[in-house]
């Protein structure tokens, strides 16, 4: 099954934001494309629009003064549904309200031809239930863009429990013929995105509630430790807090209230106070004018110690040994079974984050994850009330002689980057062993979805096979609500590599 031959008129239902992207989109692929709306103007208001975006392009040399023309020319507002008849594919873009959406399919229904390819463009409903109120469900599809729609690469093609293949098919070749990268997906709440990225605002949100760190802070480690684009509260203030958090709300809804998805709190008290994000002035952050940015806690000049005891090679953080050798501290290296930390000169330990806290021990501070440790700009450590002094100072003056900021949080199991990337890991197991979607395709997804460094997958095979699942398995017996219980897929995944390396643990 190919793409749409560029001759077939395309249709779009809706036109806000998202309709008026999709309609570009389809319009510069070549598509004939029709814009209707409910309202009466509004689909020759975003015709207008569209049409002066195009002029932008031209201005900025990305189309041909002749191109826009005739895209121009391809460009018809429609005043009613009966005007789509013609049409080979109808997206919708309409209302966030499953009767609503149902309701217009019923009427497409009535005015497009049998092989006519419709589409929902939801981002939080089930494809299978709008698609439900349809005689012919099988040509239904979920095609769920990102915004904006004319630069985001990424678009989910969602397979509703009815959806023909041959639907679906069409859909994800079209979407590549238009110049996007198609991912298949099955309806699951969320889908492949906004599934698995619920950890990364969750975890950030969770160290924020018990106090470990300041929204300031945990961005800047998210960022300068992590290596994603935004920090998580920097990130829902630009979607808007009511937007993050219903989407939230719906996925957790939708997975009959499973704890791994439990919304915050704290978030629903910013949404409560109207404090929506940037479209409203205040978020986690003030926006007004005059306001000053809260700066990252960062830590006061520490002296290096002349040298560290390594007791292993540091697992994911090996890269750390090189680095400190070439600041010139002293590397005394020991063999130890499953060793993976550094034993300071005051005698405490310097441990990567793994989930335990710091207070179960007698001397020891973690550190977080990094994404590169050699080109991080900032590390975080995590120490209890009963760490010594000297050996935070020792761990913060090593990290300070290899050119990092350091950030001290409080007694966080998993710190900030490690927890995130963990649940990260573990819910993209966790949806391709349901069928959700292929490990390719939910990389691709994070990666152009949600700009993340790597996708789920390429950490789990940076860190090691079994780092998530001991982790996670550590939060786990701290917090044994089920939040952070590992998928039995990533069980799976981690204990056969054990058992072909002989372990039965």
């Amino acid at each position: 099954m190919t793409a749409l031959d560029l001759s077939s008129p395309v249709a779009v239902v809706g036109t806000g934001t998202m309709g008026q992207g999709i309609a570009q989109v389809a319009l510069v692929a070549g598509h004939p494309v029709r814009l209707h709306d409910a309202v009466p103007g509004r689909a020759r208001e975003a015709a207008a629009a569209i049409g002066a975006r195009l002029d932008r392009l031209v201005e900025k040399d990305r189309m041909t003064a002749a191109d826009r023309d005739a895209a121009r020319a391809r460009l018809t507002p429609a005043e009613g549904l009966a005007d789509l008849a013609d049409c080979a594919l109808v997206v919708e873009a309409v209302l966030e309200r499953l009767d609503v959406k149902q309701d217009l399919f019923r009427e497409l229904e009535d005015v497009v031809a049998d092989d006519c390819l419709l589409a929902t463009n939801t981002s939080s409903l089930s494809v299978t239930a709008i698609g439900g109120a349809l005689r012919h469900p099988g040509r239904f599809v979920g095609l769920h863009f990102f915004n904006p729609a004319p630069l985001l690469p990424l678009v989910e093609v969602v397979s509703g429990f009815a959806t023909d293949v041959t639907s679906a098919t069409r859909a994800y070749e079209t979407a590549r013929a238009w110049g996007k990268t198609p991912v298949a997906c099955a309806d699951t709440p969320g889908f492949i995105v906004n599934r698995i990225a619920r950890p990364f605002y969750a975890e950030a949100f969770a160290v924020y509630e018990a106090q470990g760190a300041d929204p300031a802070t945990i961005d800047a480690v998210l960022r300068e430790s992590g290596g994603f684009r935004m920090g998580a509260f920097e990130l829902t203030d630009l979607i808007g807090q009511d937007v993050n958090e219903s989407v939230t709300h719906s996925v957790w809804q939708s997975f009959f209230q499973d704890v791994r998805f439990t919304p915050s709190l704290a978030q629903r008290r910013l949404v409560e106070s109207g404090r929506l994000g940037r479209k409203t002035g205040q978020g986690w952050y003030d926006y007004r004018e005059g306001a000053e940015r809260p700066e990252p806690h960062t830590a006061e000049p520490a002296a290096a110690p002349e040298y560290v005891v390594a007791e292993g090679d540091l697992g994911p953080a090996g890269e750390l040994l090189a680095m400190i050798r070439e600041a010139g501290v002293q590397v005394r290296e020991e063999d130890e079974d499953n060793g993976t930390r550094l034993v300071l000169p005051s005698g405490g330990q310097l441990v990567l984050a793994d989930g335990q806290t710091s207070v179960e021990f007698r001397d020891v501070v973690y550190f977080d994850l990094a994404l590169d440790y050699r080109r991080a700009t900032r590390i975080a450590l995590s120490a209890s009330q009963d760490t010594s002094p000297r050996t935070l100072a020792e761990a913060t003056g090593l990290f300070q002689a290899l050119g990092k900021k350091v950030s001290v949080i409080g007694d966080v199991p998993g710190m900030i980057v490690a927890r995130a990337v963990a649940r990260i890991i573990d819910l993209a197991y966790d949806a391709v062993a349901k069928g959700v979607a292929t490990e390719e395709d939910v990389d691709t997804a994070m990666r152009l979805g949600v700009n993340y460094p790597l996708g789920p997958f390429e950490w789990n095979r940076r860190l090691g096979r079994g780092w998530a699942y001991a982790l996670l398995d550590d939060l786990h017996l701290r917090d044994p609500s089920g939040r952070y219980a590992p998928s039995l897929a990533l069980y799976r995944h981690a204990y056969a590599t054990d058992k072909r390396e002989g372990s039965t643990s």
